[in-house]
């Protein structure tokens, strides 16, 4: 069964209104998880940074965040599986739903070094709401991102993610591919509450929002130190 949910971001005298279409009761891709009005409201609070700057959703689903982040004036791709054609027509729905021409929709495939990837154009954000759901899939997503970031070593991947258990953790993982990480807390960017843009959060399990970058040695002197941020990774 498909639905549609309006979301409404304000603050002070703006307000944005998208519709986001979802999918109740099929893939888990398809529907509108905690994490992903948590990210869009972080993409909203940074809207006036995403003028014109280039966004890239990746595992996009439902798309919500990108879709704020395109509404915000940001050149948007909304990327999910080559294989999960029902998602990427879900990309190409809301994008229509929203009005948004200039968006473009691919498939990038975690963990696969894809002409798609290598051809992408130079990228600033990358956008990840709940990517790190199943652990089998954790080092496949840093590998997309590593890639990326290569070409791009000041891009910044913005995501959230659902607290599901204490014993799984993405540390190791940073660390081997050479990131470095940020938790950006809930309250800077007035997603604490127990509604975000219409989204019930009441109930909700814990979500947190993390920023990372490449991690790039600073010198100090002649001697290069490391810079991690590496704090309450679970997932």
């Amino acid at each position: 069964m498909k639905t549609c949910k309006k979301f409404s971001f304000q603050d002070q005298d703006e307000h944005l209104e998208v519709t986001i279409e979802e999918t109740i009761q099929q893939d888990y891709g398809l529907y509108i998880w905690p994490s992903a009005p948590v990210l869009a409201q972080y993409v909203w609070h940074n809207r006036q940074k995403l003028q014109s700057k280039s966004v890239l959703e990746i595992g996009a689903g439902t798309s919500l965040p990108g879709i704020v982040a395109a509404r915000c004036g940001a050149n948007v791709i909304l990327s999910d599986s080559q294989q999960l054609v029902d998602a990427l027509d879900a990309c190409n729905t809301n994008l229509k739903l929203n009005n948004i021409d200039n968006g473009v929709v691919l498939g990038i495939t975690w963990g696969q070094i894809s002409s798609t990837l290598l051809e992408l154009p130079a990228m600033d954000i990358i956008l990840g709401s709940d990517c790190f759901y199943d652990s089998q899939d954790f080092e496949d997503i840093l590998v997309t991102v590593h890639a990326i970031m290569q070409q791009n070593p000041n891009c910044q991947f913005w995501t959230t993610y659902q607290q599901r258990s204490c014993n799984r953790t993405i540390e190791h993982l940073l660390r081997k591919w050479d990131f470095k990480c940020q938790l950006v807390p809930l309250q800077s960017f007035h997603a604490d509450g127990s509604d975000i843009a219409g989204f019930g959060m009441l109930n909700s399990p814990t979500v947190e929002m993390l920023k990372i970058t490449m991690h790039i040695p600073i010198r100090n002197g002649d001697n290069y130190v490391t810079d991690y941020f590496l704090t309450r990774l679970l997932v």
